[in-house]
């Protein structure tokens, strides 16, 4: 499971740093091309930026369905369980497992029914193209506007973000059925930032002046 979750993540930070990159220099050439300088002005308009916001919105929905799984394996999606905490631990603990297991079903359900969009809107066709068999009569499928990318690789986003999804309530279930422990996300906490040393708890008046009194020999 680590190699996927590290897959997962490696290519999460991936859409974002490319999404942002992308975003950045479609900024930078409609700045350049706005001036009023002939050379650079001729450089930069002869470069064909139309396709960027293209490219970041389908950057953007992969990395949403794809951050949604990454959010119930980490605890991250927010959750209303006042009610829920109130109860038993019996009682807790089935309410919980439901709802991860309607979760599981409800995504189950929306990576069926992706699958069945997916290949109805081109990916059929790509499929008997691919194996060299006729393919009349089967719908090509649409192209994107700008980037002209077939539109059922865009649209795959839906039943793989949502098969993983499904797979991650799934895992958190089946954790949470053996442990009794669900997935928290400590929002205070920075990955790769070592935990505070004991002084750090003080507060820096009071360690100065620990720290002066032991100077002069005070107990």
């Amino acid at each position: 499971m680590k190699f996927l979750d590290r897959l997962e993540e490696t290519f999460i930070a991936f859409l974002i740093a490319g999404a942002t990159l992308v975003i950045f220099a479609a900024v930078v050439h409609r700045f350049v091309a706005s001036w009023s300088i002939p050379v650079v002005q001729e450089l930069a308009l002869a470069i064909n930026m139309s396709w960027a916001q293209e490219l970041c919105i389908i950057m953007f929905v992969w990395m949403a369905k794809f951050g949604a799984a990454y959010g119930v394996r980490t605890g991250i999606h927010v959750g209303v369980d006042v009610l829920i905490n109130q109860l038993g631990e019996r009682k807790r603990r089935r309410f919980v497992l439901f709802g991860l297991l309607a979760g599981a079903l409800f995504t189950l359900i929306v990576a069926v029914l992706g699958v069945r969009f997916v290949w109805e809107n081109g990916a059929h066709y790509a499929f008997m193209n691919t194996l060299g068999q006729a393919s009349e009569g089967i719908f090509p499928g649409p192209t994107t506007p700008d980037l002209e990318w077939q539109t059922w690789i865009v649209y795959s986003a839906v039943p793989l973000g949502t098969a993983l999804m499904c797979f991650r309530f799934l895992q958190v279930a089946w954790t949470f059925a053996r442990t009794g422990e669900l997935p928290h996300h400590d929002h205070g906490h920075v990955d790769g930032l070592d935990e505070p040393h004991v002084e750090d708890e003080f507060h820096p008046h009071d360690l100065h002046t620990s720290r002066h009194g032991n100077a002069k020999g005070n107990p």
